[in-house]
């Protein structure tokens, strides 16, 4: 067994029950050991070994070739337990800017990815990396949650204005100086924030030219019409850690598609995000006297169905949650032939719309981490300490 579940440097001392290597070592030899089981293209030979391991004993991480970070990437996708649509972790695209020198050049790459992602709408799975951390785990950091998502303004009567899950990062966008629109809406962009170690954070401008945005309308009409309604084309998670053999890369945003009930039943629907599901009601004339009448199931079906219609319309890749649940179990067949067990954490992997109807519905999952993977970290620091 070479790949390993994670401790601080991914050791496999869990596994193996004894300690042989430093912890960074062992992560690096599990790395290769699973790199060329899987890809014998990309087994080390033992010179190479002998290298990375000095660089590895003289202070520092293992250095990777590029096509090794391309397939440790994919590796991370295909692990991830949070994540439905595995099954196409071998088209993910590496964005490598290991090499940015600064802030400035970590936002370029940002912007980069958002035009080389959406491809026209037919969307690719990318993911960009910048340098990787140091052995004491510093290393870049982008602090948006996405590189394109919409702002949370607090008004003085207690609500917001916008994502409510983006307020605090609001916040902290105009303590660094960012100068919202001056008519605001709930789909203002937000700046992208970007520190690195030893820095304070520095404030650089929403993505507008590369953020593709939909308007998000009723295949029936003109129902949720005077609403607005619009989002972004793209995910792109951008606060996740990236591990692999031991490396820590803090920034590397990475990005698939959407499955409509991100978007229709989460961003939309739930009561502490933009709680659309009364008003959608409303216009559709649903009884909401009574909670049996199932006014709330009725009115999130129909803003999914806008969510994808929105979306097919405008030519823009993404799959509805009963295509992604079939299309998960197709990677567990793939997964079986090939002699691995497929792990997962069954509240992400369940849609939020009728999960019952799907086939994972009744499948249970192992949700251990192993390495390589996106793991989460620890979110920006406190803004006011940030700032002082």
């Amino acid at each position: 067994m070479s790949r390993c579940p994670f401790s601080r440097w991914g050791s496999v001392l869990r596994l193996t029950g004894r300690a042989t290597l430093p912890p960074r070592l062992e992560s690096a030899k599990a790395f290769f050991d699973l790199i060329g089981q899987e890809n014998p293209s990309l087994r080390p030979t033992p010179a190479r070994k002998e290298r990375a391991f000095r660089a590895i004993r003289s202070g520092g991480t293992l250095p990777l070739t590029r096509p090794e970070l391309k397939y440790g990437c994919q590796l991370a996708w295909r692990q991830s337990v949070r994540c439905i649509g595995r099954q196409f972790w071998k088209q993910l695209d590496l964005l490598d800017h290991r090499t940015a020198a600064d802030e400035e050049e970590i936002y370029e790459g940002c912007l980069r990815h958002l035009r080389h992602a959406f491809h026209g709408g037919a969307l690719r799975p990318t993911v960009t990396v910048f340098p990787a951390a140091d052995g004491e785990d510093h290393g870049p950091r982008i602090w948006n949650y996405q590189l394109s998502r919409f702002a949370g303004y607090r008004r003085k009567n207690g609500s917001i204005l916008g994502d409510p899950m983006e307020a605090d990062f609001t916040d902290l966008c105009l303590r660094l100086g960012w100068k919202p629109p001056r008519q605001k809406s709930p789909f203002d962009l937000l700046p992208l924030v970007i520190s690195l170690p030893g820095r304070p954070p520095r404030l650089f401008p929403p993505p507008h030219a590369e953020t593709v945005i939909l308007p998000i309308r009723h295949p029936d009409g003109p129902y949720l019409d005077s609403l607005d309604l619009r989002w972004y084309a793209i995910p792109v998670v951008s606060n996740m850690l990236l591990e692999m053999g031991g490396v820590r890369f803090t920034a590397a945003p990475f990005s698939g598609w959407y499955m409509e009930t991100e978007i229709g039943a989460r961003n939309f629907g739930d009561p502490d995000r933009y709680n659309l599901l009364p008003e959608v009601a409303r216009r559709f004339r649903l009884d909401r006297s009574r909670r049996s009448s199932l006014w709330r199931d009725r009115a999130l079906v129909e803003l999914n169905r806008a969510v994808l219609h929105s979306f097919q319309k405008a030519g823009v890749r993404m799959m509805d949650h009963h295509s992604a649940a079939q299309s998960h179990l197709t990677f567990e067949k793939e997964e079986q032939k090939a002699g691995r067990k497929v792990r997962g954490l069954w509240s992400w992997l369940i849609p939020p719309l009728s999960g019952s109807t799907t086939p994972l519905w009744n499948r249970t999952y192992d949700p251990t981490e192993y390495s390589p993977n996106f793991l989460p970290q620890p979110p920006y620091s406190n803004p006011s300490s940030s700032l002082s």
